[in-house]
């Protein structure tokens, strides 16, 4: 089996996606990507290295909670929390529209009709 040759750009863009998606696991992230899990968590763990950083960060997998409380405070630390949630999925959508376009762009460079 021939082993692949990516790019560095693909493998910052796999390595930030990652990064970016709280509660993501090797093994979504490559399938979504079409790479081996272990490939990707080869490119995590070197780029923290490189970046000096020894333990993963913290990925709350906390469901959405009701919105609904007596005490506003409670009622602003959930918002902030949602809204958090929501930027970050943003984040990672916006990361995968990224990389789709580069690879539609890769590979339509690829054709040779």
């Amino acid at each position: 089996m021939a082993l692949k040759d990516y790019s560095d750009e693909f493998k910052a863009d796999a390595v930030a996606l990652y990064e970016s998606t709280p509660g993501a696991t090797y093994k979504s992230i490559a399938a979504d990507l079409g790479i081996n899990r272990a490939t990707l968590r080869e490119w995590v763990l070197r780029d923290r290295e490189r970046r000096g950083v020894t333990a993963a960060p913290a990925r709350p997998a906390s469901p959405p909670a009701a919105i609904a409380s007596a005490d506003p405070d409670e009622r602003v630390r959930r918002l902030e929390a949602r809204v958090a949630e929501l930027e970050a999925s943003e984040r990672k959508l916006a990361t995968e529209r990224d990389i789709l376009r580069k690879a539609a762009k890769y590979f339509a460079g690829e054709t040779n009709w």
